[in-house]
């Protein structure tokens, strides 16, 4: 691990030691978490909607929302998957902005294509296969950097944020949407108990695949809070990270400058 990841007595990026609640190592989780996805790409947007009641869609808007994406910007969306939010930002933005999907995911990458080409309204997408932690586009040429539920799937946070401030132009938009951890104290023993018990038996029912879905429950749990995400957002090069929480927390949006 390179130096400029560690602090004196703290452990850097503790989640890439945890594949949910089983320990591992860095280069097992990120072999696990493609396995993930792979096993449910071609289901995973029927999933989202089936384990949020169609609320990730309220969610996502109020991501594209923040990221106000506008004709003639470069918009990065990054673990961006099946595209929900790329395509969110090219009708906001009328087509005119430049918008590129980067995920490390080929198979995920290829549903997105396939609903972009279903779907003759949306263009100007570029899909791209490229890693978080090492992201295949220059010095400061974008103008805004998406991370919607992608950024507690990769192996190293820090290593990430980093490269959205690299990629970043000076002033770059950085937001994120995430579950958290820190749901509000009146909703949360309902959405743990959801996490444990609701979302691996849906997992098995639409992708036949339960383990995927325990693993996505247990990540909440190994994801930072949210004062401490800000912390490390702000720790990698950004200016001073502020958030939102969506629905008593359950989502939350870091939003943050480009130092």
């Amino acid at each position: 691990m390179p130096p400029s990841d560690l602090e004196p007595g703290v452990l850097a990026n503790p989640e890439s030691e945890w594949f949910g609640a089983k320990r591992v190592t860095p280069e097992q989780k990120t072999r696990m978490v493609q396995g993930v996805f792979e096993s449910v790409a071609w289901r995973y947007d029927l999933m989202n909607d089936v384990m949020s009641a169609g609320l990730h869609r309220y969610f996502k808007r109020r991501l594209v929302e923040g990221m106000d994406p506008r004709p003639g910007q470069f918009i990065l969306d990054v673990a961006g998957g099946t595209g929900d939010v790329a395509i969110r930002c090219a009708s906001r933005s009328q087509g005119k902005a430049r918008i590129a999907v980067c995920d490390l995911n080929a198979a995920m990458l290829q549903a997105g294509r396939a609903k972009m080409t279903a779907n003759p309204a949306i263009s100007g997408i570029d899909w791209i296969v490229g890693n978080a932690e090492d992201l295949p586009f220059s010095d400061a040429s974008v103008d805004t950097y998406g991370i919607a539920y992608g950024l507690r799937n990769v192996t190293h946070i820090d290593r990430a944020l980093r490269e959205a401030a690299r990629v970043l132009r000076p002033g770059g938009h950085f937001c994120c949407l995430e579950f958290t951890p820190g749901v509000q104290a009146w909703l949360k023993p309902i959405f743990d108990w959801y996490c444990r018990r609701g979302m691996p038996p849906l997992g098995k029912w639409i992708t036949r695949d339960a383990a995927a879905y325990r693993y996505l429950a247990e990540s909440i749990q190994k994801f930072p809070d949210k004062p401490i995400l800000a912390s490390r957002i702000e720790k990698a090069g950004f200016g001073k990270a502020h958030w939102i929480e969506l629905l008593g927390g359950i989502s939350v949006i870091h939003s943050a400058q480009r130092a």
